[in-house]
């Protein structure tokens, strides 16, 4: 019987309940023990800096900055300690940018063999104008992506399933 062979799978992590929804659903669906696991997180500093209150003072500017910085180490502190109680072997990996192009830079420069990430179900008009990070990576990424929709998230929209 061969050996099994071992792939490396990103999943991408914000600290909302989608991506812990994602990571719950790859452990418990697709999650083999040889797999090697990059959980990958994109800061979104803009958030900060395209904030209106930066005109009025620098020095609210810089404080926003060290308690974005702040929540993202907690972020990593708690997805290593989630990675060493499941037992998984692989990496917490930290890279600012946008997040489509970033999940899928990090998944060509790591050799991934699957992408995984959640959803936050936007509506249709949001997606519109505004894109998805799980649309840009489904288009983008030169390996399969699997998108983990909570279930409770499709009625929210108006969707039914008959």
């Amino acid at each position: 019987m061969a050996a099994p062979t071992e792939r490396t799978v990103l999943i991408a992590q914000d600290g909302s309940e989608y991506s812990n929804y994602a990571f719950d659903w790859y452990m418990d669906n697709v999650h083999k023990k040889e797999d090697k696991v990059i959980l990958l997180h994109t800061p979104e500093y803009h958030n900060v800096v395209a904030s209106p209150m930066v005109m009025a003072d620098v020095s609210v500017l810089t404080d926003m900055w060290k308690e974005e910085e702040q929540r993202v180490e907690e972020l990593l502190k708690t997805l290593g300690t989630k990675m060493k109680e499941r037992g998984i072997g692989g990496k917490v990996k930290s890279m600012g940018g946008t997040p489509g192009e970033v999940i899928c830079k990090v998944a060509k420069d790591e050799g991934v063999s699957l992408i995984v990430t959640g959803t936050r179900g936007m509506g249709t008009l949001r997606r519109t104008f505004m894109g998805s990070v799980s649309d840009y990576v489904i288009h983008h990424a030169h390996v399969p992506v699997l998108v983990a929709r909570h279930k409770d998230h499709h009625h929210q929209h108006g969707h039914h399933n008959h």
